[in-house]
């Protein structure tokens, strides 16, 4: 896609927010129901996913573990992001790999130590980017990926959340 395709898709988009503010809010939903062992099963837009323990928390690493899954969303979000700028402001970037690491201290998620954090305590975003960039345009291309990226944006100022249960 080239930054002219991409104006000619966005554009009525942005002008239908700008008109209507409220349309551009959606709510996204994901859903999961307990499965086999300590699991869980996830629908995501093209497979089922089971999540289960990590391996540091008695997992047998058969099944996908919820932070890679948080990891791999930061990845997808920020490469479709460092792309969709890229392609907008016509910079020359051949190729990109992403990558996200994210330190965890399982003392905390299984209650060892309480002073352990639960969740990661760092998490690193690596950009490789095969592309014949000034640092001018590197600098502009990392800052609105960081800008618009939702999942690094939610990461990095949590919104508030709710937790509530139902039985019956």
């Amino acid at each position: 896609m080239d930054a002219a395709r991409l104006k000619e898709i966005q554009s009525p988009i942005k002008a239908r927010y700008r008109d209507t503010p409220d349309a551009a809010v959606v709510t996204l939903r994901s859903e999961g129901s307990l499965g086999e062992g300590v699991t869980c099963s996830v629908q995501t837009a093209r497979a089922l996913v089971d999540a289960g323990l990590h391996p540091a928390s008695g997992g047998d690493g058969s099944h996908a573990c919820s932070g890679d899954m948080l990891l791999d969303a930061l990845v997808a979000c920020a490469g479709v992001t460092l792309n969709a700028v890229a392609t907008a402001l016509e910079l020359p970037v051949r190729d990109a790999r992403v990558r996200a690491e994210g330190d965890l201290d399982f003392k905390g998620t299984l209650g060892v130590d309480r002073d352990a954090p639960v969740g990661f305590r760092d998490i690193r975003l690596t950009f490789d980017i095969d592309g014949d960039l000034s640092d001018e345009q590197l600098a502009t291309l990392l800052k609105l990926t960081e800008r618009y990226c939702v999942v690094y944006q939610t990461l990095k100022a949590a919104p508030p959340m709710t937790v509530e249960a139902r039985t019956g």
